[in-house]
């Protein structure tokens, strides 16, 4: 059954991977057709969907530092945001009720709160694949976004407890106060884990065992589990090739979690027109997110961005309707409006995410004029001092083409990063290298790039370079570009765009290599 499962979401994701949207969408779609069929979700499938979200949230872990949860723009928005928006979708459904719709008919205030709090959630899974698949984690709203829906996150975990019943047992307390403890000892096993097949297996168990299971035992919600488990490796030096080690399970098992969505709905005509009904409203959720973060100091491009990528529901809201549904709060229906809301708010979103920043150029003019003139420091635009040639991406091909070019012009190269830790990196090591995103239309409106003659795109994923390129073309800049890509197709698609030579990273490394060999052994 599993392999009718993944065929046909195979089908359905490379169709839509053709016309350039997400494949998730075609994933929620297979889901749905195989509902459509006669096929209902199975166990197997359930347990490779919550392995998925478990791996997930490790990797989101991983990537997550205390400081940024503590951070104003993140807890503030957050905790406003869902009593907000729980008191909106609340009184929107209790509207309903009084207008005798069946479904809303045989609510009570308490059962429409419970609702309203489920529809006030993001989606996490969303999140975080828009995110990586444009590159975009480690910038300044991909960072709100994830640090907004942790926040969530924990509201839903503190709900969990007071709604089941289930409150943590001695063993929490003494799980919580020895994992410090024994961090030095978890470091020197992810130290001699090397960098072979043990690395995922270490992610692995401690995703699923010290982290999902431990947790449980201790009567605290496991997914919870797996994430502090992933803070508590994200300061470590191998935490990024960790992550990478683990992505292609993680994405596979994904898979899984979307199927199960649309095999899950129970679709009707009544179920689906609740559905659009939530879906209508969506837009005043994603507004709020805007005005609040933008409350904040974000710029108007940041908010944007990031209410962007949490203008959708969350599959929490499925576990809340379950488990309502399972002690007869809620009928088994309103599992399915739930069901078919997320599915559909992530198909809107996809291409909404993926067109955001000619969507915010389109309106800057508008959107600028609600802006705070307050700035955050991540923000502030940083002159180029007269470099003429400038970086884009300083990872490890861009830091050793930035050496390269430093020790014959030492004050030509200047190198741009999305990461705020990163430069931070570079700079203790005297390199120049500012924070800024090379997507962000503002950035190429503020900075003064007359005097540069070449600009090299060295980001990690493809889309970024090519959103770059975009942004660098409405610039005007007219000096030479050069880009890396990791296939011949990226490179095609570069160079039909404009590019002036592109350097393909698996092939080029090997001439690199030989080069470096020939220069050892013949002078």
């Amino acid at each position: 059954m599993e392999i009718i499962f993944f065929a046909t979401a195979f089908i359905c994701g490379f169709i839509i991977l053709q016309v350039r949207l997400p494949p998730l969408i075609g994933f929620l779609a297979a889901g749905f057709i195989l509902n459509f069929a006669g096929f209902e979700s199975t166990e197997l499938l359930s347990k490779i969907a919550s392995i998925g979200i478990t791996l997930l949230l490790f990797s989101i872990g991983l990537k997550l530092r205390v400081k940024n949860l503590t951070q104003l723009q993140v807890w503030a928005p957050a905790s406003i945001h869902i009593i907000l928006s729980c008191a909106l979708f609340s009184g929107f459904i209790l509207l309903m009720s009084y207008l005798g719709l069946s479904l809303f008919s045989q609510l009570t205030m308490e059962s429409s709160l419970l609702l309203g709090f489920a529809f006030s959630f993001s989606s996490t899974v969303f999140a975080v694949k828009v995110l990586e698949q444009r590159g975009e984690m480690g910038s300044l709203h991909g960072k709100i976004s994830i640090g907004i829906l942790v926040m969530q996150d924990i509201f839903a975990v503190i709900f969990l407890a007071i709604s089941t019943g289930k409150v943590p047992n001695m063993w929490a307390l003494a799980l919580l106060a020895i994992l410090p403890l024994i961090r030095p000892m978890l470091f020197w096993v992810l130290n001699h884990s090397k960098h072979g097949e043990i690395l995922p297996l270490f992610g692995f168990f401690f995703a699923l065992v010290a982290g999902y299971h431990a947790f449980e035992f201790a009567g605290l919600k496991g997914d919870l589990g797996a994430l502090i488990i992933g803070m508590l490796f994200a300061s470590h030096k191998k935490a990024g090739e960790l992550a990478k080690s683990l992505l292609t399970f993680k994405d596979l098992l994904l898979v899984g979690f979307f199927l199960t969505i649309g095999l899950n709905a129970d679709i009707t005509l009544e179920t689906l027109f609740v559905a659009l009904m939530f879906v209508l409203i969506l837009p005043f959720k994603t507004i709020l997110y805007y005005i609040l973060t933008n409350i904040f100091h974000l710029r108007a491009r940041t908010s944007l961005l990031s209410s962007f990528t949490l203008s959708n529901y969350s599959e929490f809201g499925l576990i809340v309707c379950a488990m309502a549904a399972s002690s007869q709060i809620i009928s088994a229906q309103w599992l399915a409006v739930v069901a078919i809301a997320v599915s559909i708010t992530f198909i809107i979103a996809s291409p909404l995410n993926n067109h955001a920043n000619e969507i915010y150029v389109k309106f800057e003019n508008w959107l600028t004029k609600f802006e705070s003139n307050k700035r955050l420091k991540d923000e502030i635009p940083v002159n180029l001092n007269q470099a003429k040639v400038l970086i884009f991406g300083m990872g490890r091909i861009g830091t050793g083409a930035y050496e390269t070019i430093y020790h014959s012009f030492p004050d030509s190269v200047a190198g741009v990063d999305i990461k705020p830790e990163c430069v931070e990196k570079h700079v203790k090591r005297n390199r120049f290298v500012i924070l800024a995103d090379a997507t962000d239309p503002d950035f190429w409106q503020r900075v003064n790039h007359s005097h540069v003659e070449m600009i090299m795109l060295a980001m990690p994923k493809h889309m970024q370079n090519i959103f770059a390129l975009e942004q660098l073309k409405a610039s005007g800049f007219t000096g030479q570009v050069t880009a890396i890509a990791n296939y011949p197709d990226q490179q095609k698609e570069l160079e039909s765009l404009g590019v002036d030579s592109t350097y393909n990273f698996y092939l080029e490394a090997g001439s690199g290599f030989a080069e470096h060999v020939k220069s050892k052994v013949f002078n």
